[in-house]
């Protein structure tokens, strides 16, 4: 979710900052041509002053006569003008003969923003503001006054403004306004940093925490401390949910093993005055002897319900254990169930350590093996392997029994469930349910798959790394 949320808040912060620097570039880049064409109408303006008091022109388009002293006086100030500040000048007059202009051979442009400034001028007019030039455009400003005698435009004044100084300058302003974004963008990513892992900081331990109660860590609990309110209340709630759920499972289990514990002496009384009563009918009583076999059987699901809620209730106590050697103990125990039904049991043992509780372990192991071996036929065989990968290490069971459709495969490990092709073996369907309760406790995993060409792979899983268990 950090991966998600900070790239947000980074792209929200990111156009707001554009959306206000654009506004601000654009201004600043305004702002600076305004300036010049704030000038150039002062020049123009003056020009055109001078060239009011010009009375003289000479005929056709000849230069003025160096006895006009105030076209003399114009032509002078022109060319200072274009010497000082590299801008081109000159007063046309209406048929844009010239009366003055600096350099010598500069005409009024035939088209574009000149010729559209100097035609708004003969109107009477100051000319528009010329469009606004970027730093990337090598273009001039154009700026027009009309010369106005006796309220006759009688010529105009036309200047012609390199750009070059002014786009320095927007760019510089440019420059100086994106660094000021750029630092104003760091700082933003650095509150979003602080931001996001402010939000979801809670959030992360309510996942990791709920993580541990669905892998039976049931103490696991939140601390409400930190984030927003909102998630506050949030862990308050969820922690109250816990203690509820955590409440009616212990209800449970104490049930079941209460119960349990408790029908155990009823049932031995029951089972002793059935064997007094067997010696009573004659020898090899049918009766008799379903009734002893169904005792048994309760008493053996009795036991398991007592194995099930305990282990649901005790604490896995991990410890750095050898799997393999373990592994090979449990294989050499059952060896001798194993001959005596006729099924050759062989062990891949080698040494591989994990974290593991030792007893919890065995007493999985223990289940899977029996089971293998109550399902496979005689002169079959059944394969446990021990294999280790860089996080886990795993004991794999392969029997070649019957095995299970894809449908019963999805349900095994149910409490009670028994497949309908499997109800004459002798079980309760309790036994993989302990399995998968006592590895749960200490982060273990048990799996189940199809074994060509026939049969059943159940893998167990333990972890290689100690991870600490929640409170």
């Amino acid at each position: 979710m950090h991966a998600r949320l900070l790239p947000l808040l980074i792209v929200l912060m990111a156009a707001v900052l554009l959306a206000l620097g654009i506004p601000l570039a654009v201004s600043l880049a305004a702002g600076e041509q305004q300036k010049v064409v704030v000038d150039r109408i002062d020049d123009t303006a003056r020009f055109a002053a001078l060239a009011q008091f010009v009375t003289d022109r000479p005929a056709g388009c000849a230069t003025l006569a160096e006895s006009d002293e105030r076209g003399a006086t114009l032509q002078k100030e022109l060319a200072t003008y274009h010497e000082v500040y590299g801008i081109n000048g000159g007063v046309f007059y209406r048929d844009e003969c010239p009366m003055a202009r600096a350099p010598g051979d500069w005409e009024v442009p035939e088209e574009g923003e000149g010729r559209a400034a100097f035609d708004e001028a003969l109107a009477g007019r100051r000319s528009h503001d010329p469009q606004q030039v970027w730093p990337w455009q090598h273009s001039s400003l154009f700026v027009a006054s009309p010369v106005i005698r006796d309220g006759d435009v009688v010529a105009v004044v036309v200047t012609d403004s390199p750009t070059g100084q002014m786009r320095s300058r927007i760019l510089h302003g440019w420059v100086v306004l994106f660094a000021g974004e750029f630092a104003a963008m760091l700082l933003a990513v650095g509150a979003a940093l602080r931001l996001a892992g402010w939000v979801l900081r809670p959030v992360r331990v309510l996942d990791a925490t709920t993580h541990d109660i669905a892998t039976g860590r049931l103490k696991s609990r939140v601390a409400a401390a930190g984030g927003p309110p909102e998630l506050r209340r949030l862990a308050r709630s969820f922690n109250e949910m816990a203690d509820n759920v955590q409440s009616v499972l212990e209800q449970q289990r104490a049930f079941v093993a209460d119960a349990s514990h408790q029908l155990r002496n009823p049932l031995s009384a029951l089972l002793l005055r059935i064997e007094l009563l067997a010696l009573e009918l004659p020898e090899g009583n049918e009766e008799i002897a379903s009734v002893r076999t169904e005792g048994k059987r309760l008493a053996h699901v009795l036991d398991d319900l007592l194995d099930l809620a305990l282990a649901e209730h005790a604490e896995a106590q991990l410890r750095l254990t050898d799997v393999g050697a373990l592994t090979a103990e449990r294989v050499a125990a059952w060896e001798p169930v194993a001959h005596a039904k006729g099924v050759r049991l062989e062990g891949q043992c080698p040494a591989t350590t994990a974290w593991a509780d030792p007893v919890a372990l065995s007493s999985a192991l223990d289940a899977v093996i029996d089971n293998a071996l109550k399902f496979t036929p005689e002169g079959e065989r059944v394969e446990v392997e021990v294999t280790a990968e860089r996080e886990t290490a795993s004991i794999v069971v392969h029997d070649l029994g019957p095995g299970l459709t894809d449908e019963e495969l999805g349900r095994i490990g149910d409490r009670f469930w028994r497949s309908t092709a499997h109800q004459n073996i002798k079980g309760s369907g309790l036994g993989l349910s302990i399995c998968h309760a006592l590895l749960s406790a200490g982060g273990g995993t048990i799996a189940y798959a199809h074994h060509a060409p026939h049969g059943l792979t159940v893998t167990v899983t333990v972890p290689r790394t100690h991870v600490q268990r929640g409170a």
